[in-house]
This record gives C-alpha cells, sequence and structure tokens, in this order.
C-alpha cells in the first residue's frame, strides 16, 4: 500500500523545480575547495550582496529573538517611496516566487486558467498544475512573448496571465507598445502578471507601473535576489493597486519574510553605488560573451537580463562535462530547450574561465 494513492493526482505526478547545482556540493564531488569552484548557473550577483545590507543585516541579528514586523511596515514604506507610491500597494514575499504563489491561492483552482509564454519561466507551470488550473501555453516564436496570441487566448476561465519581462530563461524583452496594446485587451475577469525580476538591468524598461497607479488588474513582480545580490535572504515583493494587494495580504503566512532579510532589503535599495556596479559589471560580461560567441559562430539570443542563452548542442552534456572541470552552468532541457544552456554573467575572471572550459569542452 503506497501513501502516493492518497495525495492528490496533480501532485504526485509534478515534476519538481531543480535549481542551480550547489557549489558546495559540487567541490564535495570533485575533491576541490569551493572557491575553486565557479558557479554561473543561477543568475546570481557576482559582486555579492550590497554592502550597506550586510552591515543592516549583522546589526539586526542582535533581535533575531524577537518576531519580525509582520507587516513589514518599514520594507514596504521603503519600496513604496521608491516608485512614489503607497504602502498599500506592496506585499512582501518570502522571494518573488511567493508572490506568485499568493497570485495562486488567490485565484486559481480547478474552474480556472493561467496563460504563460512557451519558455516562460518553470514555476508558473508548477504552481498551475499545485493548484488543479489548467495551463495554457502560448507559442513565443523567436522567444518573444507574443502578447498578442496571449490575448487570443484569454477564455471566460483565465485569470492569472505571466508576463517575464525580461524573460527568463531567454532574456528577451517586450516593449511598451506591445504590452499597452495587451492592457487595452484585458478583460476585467483577468490579471496581468509582470514577472519584472530582471527589471533594473536594462537601460529602458517598459513602464509597468502606470498600470498600477490606474488602479488596473495588475501585479509587478519584483526582487532582492539579483540586482541587489540577496538570493540567500529570499525577499521579493509584489506592486498592485491596493483593492489586488489586499487579496494578496489575506493569503499571506504571517512572518513570511524575516527580521534580517528585512533589514537588507531596506539598506539595499538605497544603495545606489552597488546597483550601478553590478549593472557596469553586467554590461561589460555581456559584451564579452556576445563578442566570444560571434566569434565562434556559437547561436545566442540578445539578453536584457544578466544571462545569456547559448546554443550548443546537447546541453546536458555540455553542462556535465563543464561541471567535471568545475564550472556549473544550466542545463535548459527542462525548458524543451534541450541544444542549448543558460550562462549567467560573472566577473570577468569567472566569465573567462567558463569561456575556457566551453571551449574545450565543445572541442572535445
Amino acid at each position: 500500500m503506497s501513501l502516493a494513492q492518497y495525495a492528490n493526482r496533480f501532485v504526485c505526478d509534478l515534476v519538481a523545480y531543480e535549481p542551480g547545482k550547489p557549489i558546495d556540493e559540487t567541490a564535495r564531488e570533485l575533491g576541490l575547495e569551493p572557491s575553486q569552484i565557479v558557479k554561473v548557473a543561477s543568475n546570481e550577483n557576482p559582486l555579492g550582496p550590497s554592502p550597506l545590507a550586510v552591515t543592516a543585516m549583522q546589526k539586526a541579528l542582535a533581535d533575531s529573538h524577537i518576531y519580525p514586523d509582520g507587516g513589514g511596515y518599514q520594507l514596504r514604506n521603503a519600496v513604496a517611496e521608491s516608485l512614489g507610491l503607497t504602502r498599500d500597494h506592496v506585499v512582501l514575499g518570502n522571494g518573488s516566487n511567493e508572490i506568485i504563489e499568493l497570485l495562486c491561492h488567490t485565484f486559481l483552482n480547478r474552474d480556472a486558467e493561467l496563460i504563460a509564454a512557451k519558455h516562460a519561466f518553470v514555476v508558473y507551470k508548477l504552481m498551475a498544475t499545485l493548484f488543479g488550473a489548467k495551463y495554457i501555453e502560448v507559442p513565443d516564436p523567436g522567444f518573444i512573448h507574443d502578447l498578442d496570441a496571449m490575448a487570443a487566448a484569454i477564455t471566460p476561465d483565465t485569470r492569472l496571465v505571466f508576463i517575464a519581462n525580461p524573460n527568463n530563461p531567454t532574456g528577451t524583452m517586450v516593449g511598451q507598445e506591445a504590452i499597452d496594446r495587451f492592457m487595452d485587451q484585458l478583460p476585467e475577469h483577468v490579471i496581468a502578471v509582470f514577472d519584472e525580476a530582471y527589471f533594473e538591468f536594462p537601460d529602458s524598461p517598459p513602464d509597468t507601473l502606470k498600470y498600477i497607479r490606474e488602479g488596473r488588474n495588475a501585479c509587478i513582480l519584483r526582487t532582492f535576489s539579483k540586482i541587489h545580490g540577496l538570493a540567500a535572504l529570499r525577499v521579493g515583493y509584489g506592486i498592485a493597486p491596493p483593492h489586488l494587494a489586499g487579496l494578496l495580504q489575506k493569503a499571506r503566512q504571517p512572518f513570511n519574510v524575516n527580521a534580517i532579510a528585512q533589514a537588507g532589503a531596506v539598506a539595499a535599495l538605497a544603495d545606489h553605488t552597488h546597483i550601478a556596479q553590478t549593472k557596469k559589471v553586467n554590461a561589460e560580461g555581456m559584451a564579452f560573451y556576445e563578442k566570444a560567441f560571434a566569434e565562434r559562430s556559437l547561436e545566442f539570443v540578445p539578453s536584457h537580463a544578466n544571462f545569456l542563452l547559448v546554443k550548443t548542442g546537447d546541453g546536458d552534456r555540455i553542462f556535465r562535462d563543464m561541471l567535471k572541470h568545475g564550472v556549473i552552468v544550466r542545463a535548459m532541457s527542462s525548458y524543451k530547450l534541450p541544444d542549448w544552456i543558460r550562462i549567467s554573467i560573472g566577473t570577468m575572471q569567472q566569465n573567462r574561465r567558463c569561456l575556457e572550459e566551453l571551449d574545450a569542452v565543445l572541442a572535445s
């Protein structure tokens, strides 16, 4: 008798999300020191966390015996002020992934539908499946969201449409005109979810905040994991009109963002020097890889984020062979891109090491 027979069928059939391979695990397997491993698999900030955030978190540790502010007063105020909104527009999450889950808790059921692009973040499908909802996958020619096709796919049962912009894993970005046209067609029973985890990297990203100010049925997801370098803390946020944000607050667990994370995030938000340095390192690394791939006649997708998708043939093999040499990239077979790998932009030293190992593996 198996316990699985009593579990929900859609949970048993689900393929769990597999994150990038950890540095410590790779070091143990290879008999190397963690410092010898180059991880360019998870779109992390190669400069590390904001120094201001580190100082704030060290100070906050002294009060670790006290429960965090369950309402996230200071952090929500800081986010709202940076956007010209009010605290009632901001919902905190244990990473922006939790805001995805809160949206699904609030709006999905067995009779509902979620729409996303074919090569969008795999967690959208995972969440739809967990809530028993129908997942509608829309083709994305050239790896770019086709918002007209996504609008056409909306039915009376659709509740959420996810638009990752820039998109993970492709790095592509939809422009303002296409977004405006999509929003003009959005029925009142549907929420447009703009997943903007990489919003800070492009110089001129589309303006989606205007829909929040207008009180439209839209929610923007952002995170402190990428540009701010606080991935280990798991702190993100949703931006929505108060009528929508209030519903998400009801679905949120108490104390879902810990006090150390809140303190670090408040400080990181004000560390404009660290943000600027991160963007500079990212731009230099992006130019390095684009030039190198062009010289090697390797097909890649021009990216607006902090990673590049490159076609290498048999991405799983490339991942395994590079792993043997202490370089961790991301295979893309789970995204239905078996011939591609994703490489995060690192420091220039990490970028050169990654390219050297990629050259060696492709030549073998």
